[in-house]
């Protein structure tokens, strides 16, 4: 026998079961992330070992698409070395979650992998450009008087491909025929990917060589007459 005030109490319990049941349905799906997308920065390139010229922005949203704040992301480098700052954190108030990448020194392929627990994993690729061939912009093919310094100095300028200059790169210079020096010997080359040099003349008259190396590249030849 269920007497009057104790079915009270069992509706007045059912109700409160199924309204903290609600309640707690409403909380798990408003905190549950939905996707992970890339706002900004996938397929970039750069000079190899350089930090790529846009940072990586991501995005957590719901299910419903709206931003969600404070969710744990991390990123980790997969392929290519190189480094990505800062490698975790939380998202803000937009959702998003802001790196810089640097690609790795020595290759051409790069990818990253953005994790937000409860999602798949986002990959990002980018392009690290390799340094392909060493151009004489100026200075060659010069005549003047043997043991004098040529008028126009050398300038030698390092590319990667699509003739992206390369900063940064040792180059050396090297007399290869007919006396004479380069100074200076060795220099880095700079944002516009080039290094400046003067060629003094040996006393021999006739042609005169020079190289100019830089790492694995191949060397250019560079030509003078000097004169009696």
């Amino acid at each position: 026998m269920i007497f009057p005030w104790h079915r009270r109490t069992l509706v007045a319990l059912v109700a409160l079961i199924v309204l903290v049941g609600c309640k707690k349905t409403a909380v798990t799906a408003a905190v549950e992330p939905g996707a992970l997308t890339v706002v900004q920065g996938n397929y970039q390139s750069v000079q190899a070992g350089k930090e790529l010229p846009l940072p990586i922005v991501m995005r957590v949203t719901d299910k419903a698409g709206a931003a969600m704040a404070g969710q744990p992301v991390s990123l980790v480098v997969s392929e290519g070395g190189g480094s990505v700052t800062p490698a975790s954190g939380t998202s803000d108030v937009k959702g998003e979650f802001t790196a810089k990448w640097t690609s790795g020194p020595t290759f051409a392929g790069n990818k990253l992998l953005v994790n937000v627990p409860g999602l798949d994993a986002v990959r990002l690729e980018a392009t690290g450009i390799l340094p392909s061939d060493i151009i004489i912009a100026q200075g060659n093919n010069q005549t003047a008087k043997n043991g004098a310094t040529l008028t126009t100095s050398i300038v030698v300028r390092v590319v990667g491909g699509g003739n992206v200059p390369m900063s940064g790169i040792t180059v050396l210079f090297q007399v290869t025929g007919g006396g004479g020096s380069l100074t200076p010997q060795t220099a880095v080359t700079s944002a516009l990917g080039e290094v400046i040099g003067k060629w003094t003349l040996g006393p021999n008259v006739g042609t005169q060589t020079a190289v100019v190396s830089a790492s694995v590249l191949s060397p250019a030849v560079l030509n003078a007459t000097a004169t009696p």
